[in-house]
C-alpha cells in the first residue's frame, strides 16, 4: 500500500498560518511526523494566492527537504509552479494532479514525461461543467487520459487513478460507486494504480476515523492499492495490515506480526 501523507496543505487553517509566517520549525514537525509514520510521499500544497504560489511551494519544498528524504507529491494546478518546483526537488516526484482537460494534458504531460514522475490521475474533466456522475463517465475521461500518456510514452505503472471519492453523507450509494468504479478501472487498467483521499467519503460525518478504516478495507479489496491519508493514524494502520493478512497478501502472517509488534507503524 502505497501512503500519500495529506497533511502538508495551505487549505488547513495551521499549515496555512506557517506558510504565511514562514514557521519552518512547524512545517518541519509535521513533515517528520509523516515520514517517522512510513509515507511514502509527502503531498504539498501552498493553498495560497496564485501570485504568491510559487514562491510558497519552494519554500515548503526546501523546508521539508531540510528534514527529511521521503520524496515530495508536488500538488498544484499552475504548471509554471510545478515546473519551477522540479528544479528543487531532490528526489523524482510525483505530480498532483492531470485529468482529462485536453490544456491540463498538453501543459502537464510533456515535463511529467522529461522527468519520469509519478503522476495522479482525477477521473474528470474539469473543462467541462459537473462531476462526472456514472462509472461510464469516469472511464470515458480516463480512456482519453491513457490515449494521450501512452501517446507520449508514459507508462501505466506511473500513473495514480482517482476514481473520485465522494461523501456518503450527501449520497448514500457513495461507497458502493467508490468500490465498483475501483473494480472496473482495475480490470481496465491493471498497471496502473488507484488512489483517493479517504477522508472524503467521511466528510460531514461523526467519528470520521472509524468510516475512514472501514471504506480503506473494503477499498483494498475491491483493488485499491494507494490512498492519500494521515500516516500516523495506528487505526487506520491495524486496519490495513488487517485486511492485506485476511486477503492472503501476507504470507506465514509475517508482515502482521511484525507491525504489531512495532505498535503498526507503517514502517
Amino acid at each position: 500500500m502505497i501512503f500519500i501523507g495529506e497533511k502538508i496543505n495551505g487549505t488547513r487553517s495551521k499549515i496555512k498560518q506557517a506558510v504565511i509566517e514562514r514557521n519552518s520549525a512547524f512545517i518541519q514537525e509535521v513533515a517528520k511526523s509523516q515520514a517517522e509514520s512510513g509515507a511514502d510521499f509527502l503531498d504539498i500544497n501552498a493553498g495560497t494566492d496564485p501570485e504568491r504560489e510559487t514562491d510558497d511551494l519552494i519554500w515548503l519544498i526546501e523546508t521539508v527537504q531540510n528534514v527529511v528524504d521521503t520524496p515530495i507529491c508536488i500538488d498544484s494546478s499552475t504548471p509554471s509552479a510545478i515546473k519551477t518546483a522540479l528544479e528543487v526537488v531532490k528526489h523524482t516526484p510525483m505530480i498532483n494532479s492531470i485529468n482529462g482537460d485536453q490544456k491540463r494534458l498538453d501543459d502537464f504531460l510533456p515535463f511529467i514525461k522529461e522527468r519520469n514522475c509519478s503522476v495522479i490521475a482525477l477521473s474528470l474533466d474539469e473543462s467541462k461543467s459537473g462531476m462526472p456522475k456514472t462509472i461510464e463517465e469516469r472511464m470515458t475521461v480516463l480512456e482519453k487520459i491513457f490515449k494521450e500518456t501512452r501517446k507520449i510514452g508514459i507508462e501505466d505503472k506511473k500513473i495514480y487513478i482517482d476514481p473520485l471519492i465522494m461523501a456518503v453523507g450527501t449520497d448514500q450509494k457513495a461507497g458502493n460507486m467508490a468500490f465498483d468504479c475501483i473494480r472496473t478501472i482495475h480490470a481496465a487498467y491493471p498497471e496502473a494504480h488507484l488512489t483517493g483521499g479517504l477522508s472524503n467519503i467521511s466528510y460531514g460525518l461523526p467519528n470520521r476515523s472509524l468510516i475512514n478504516r472501514t471504506f480503506l478495507t473494503l477499498a483494498v479489496a475491491a483493488g485499491m492499492d494507494s490512498a492519500v491519508v494521515n500516516p500516523s493514524d495506528t487505526d487506520l494502520i491495524e486496519s490495513l495490515y488487517a485486511t492485506e493478512l485476511l486477503l492472503g497478501r501476507d504470507r506465514f502472517c509475517r508482515k502482521y506480526t511484525t507491525a504489531a509488534k512495532n505498535n503498526f507503524a507503517k514502517k
